[in-house]
């Protein structure tokens, strides 16, 4: 206590120039209209400024619980939605390529299973041979390839994964056409390897890759990745790095497209095959 009250006393001028110059601040804006005026807008700037502040923070400090509401809500419209209505309509449409004498035909499907963490890798759809789906469909999302559709049911599909050893995509490089053969090697969700492009191919990482259109599948110009790494191989080939563009762990909806000249491409390759 004493040695607060010897503290207070070494002060004692500025406490009282303080004092007084509080005094003589209050007696100016008291008689005297526009300082008054401004020291009131002075104040509603500070405390509005408070205000904006304290309300964006506890804004902030309530989304977890402003998301789980929504969460709610949007689950509550599904159940509605589920429980009311059901569609087996065909919602199909047609794109005709007129450069390379094709034509397509799209439909959009929601994955209803997924994985990434196998060898062998599959998807489900929730649409089957009765909304017009069928083997041999490819399957993209935001227009970047997925997979090939495997096996039809009534109402479903299963998708035979990108991410799948046994899968194949006939690819190119899209600024020189150079073309090979892409598959994943089974090491991660976001790359896979394209073989056989030759050495004197110019190649560059961030060059993009796309499908070739040599498939009866896939269109040609579907987006794959981007070249991430490559290497010289024993021969006269690249083994290339593809970083994919699919996010395969946040799949949702996709599309799925069908060949209509794809029975006869394929029956007329087979002519030529047993011809030779």
């Amino acid at each position: 206590m004493r040695s607060l009250i010897n503290f207070l006393l070494r002060i004692h001028f500025l406490l009282l120039f303080i004092l007084i110059e509080v005094f003589s601040i209050y007696l100016l804006i008291n008689n005297n209209n526009f300082h008054k005026a401004r020291f009131v807008n002075l104040t509603r700037q500070v405390t509005g400024n408070f205000y904006t502040k304290t309300t964006n923070l506890k804004q902030y400090l309530s989304l977890a619980e402003e998301n789980q509401l929504l969460a709610e809500e949007n689950n509550r419209l599904l159940n509605i939605i589920e429980s009311t209505y059901k569609s087996d309509e065909i919602f199909f449409r047609s794109v005709n390529d007129t450069i390379f004498n094709q034509r397509y035909m799209y439909t959009s499907a929601r994955i209803i299973n997924n994985s990434i963490n196998k060898k062998h890798n599959f998807l489900t759809l929730n649409k089957g041979n009765q909304q017009g789906l069928r083997p041999e469909m490819a399957v993209v999302s935001n227009g970047s390839i997925v997979g090939i559709v495997k096996g039809v049911s009534k109402n479903y599909a299963t998708v035979i994964s990108l991410l799948n050893l046994d899968l194949r995509i006939s690819s190119k490089i899209k600024k020189n056409g150079y073309f090979g053969s892409l598959n994943w090697d089974g090491k991660g969700y976001q790359t896979a390897i394209l073989n056989e492009i030759p050495l004197h191919a110019d190649i560059q990482v961030g060059d993009t890759i796309i499908t070739s259109g040599f498939s009866s599948i896939f269109p040609e110009g579907i987006l794959i990745g981007y070249i991430s790494d490559f290497e010289e191989k024993k021969g006269s080939f690249y083994e290339i790095e593809v970083k994919l563009s699919t996010d395969f762990k946040s799949l949702g909806n996709v599309n799925v497209i069908g060949n209509l000249l794809q029975i006869e491409k394929l029956e007329l390759e087979n002519q030529a095959v047993k011809n030779d």
